[in-house]
């Protein structure tokens, strides 16, 4: 392969991976933020910002180092982010996504025999 046409192969891969994870935080903002319109074009706005803003960027290290970012937004989005109703003046109901819940686990102050690791 000739020294441009590696690059045009660098530039398609990133480009796929750029892509890829483009559109994984739009599903991720679509599924967290859901019946929330405020907070779904809020989060719309802020990713295409993010992504127009370093559209024309070259180095390979940087857009690495970007989609890492983006992959970690995209992790923290699905992983820790819950929806909040407000039902009253003083009342807020949360609504946890089902990949969210979690089996409880019974603390203990002292570990005894049968609860030893």
């Amino acid at each position: 392969l000739s020294r441009t046409q590696a690059e045009k192969e660098l530039a398609e891969t990133l480009f796929f991976f750029v892509l890829r994870i483009f559109k994984s935080l739009h599903r991720t903002r679509q599924e967290v933020f859901k019946n929330d319109t405020r907070a779904l074009e809020a989060a719309r706005q802020k990713i295409n910002e993010e992504f127009k803003n370093h559209h024309d960027e070259t180095s390979e290290e940087k857009i690495n180092e970007l989609l890492k970012i983006a992959s970690d937004v995209e992790v923290i989005l699905r992983t820790s982010v819950i929806q909040a109703v407000h039902t009253d003046s003083n009342k807020i109901v949360l609504v946890p996504r089902k990949d969210l819940l979690q089996d409880n686990t019974p603390y203990f102050e002292k570990p005894t025999k049968k609860h030893e690791s």
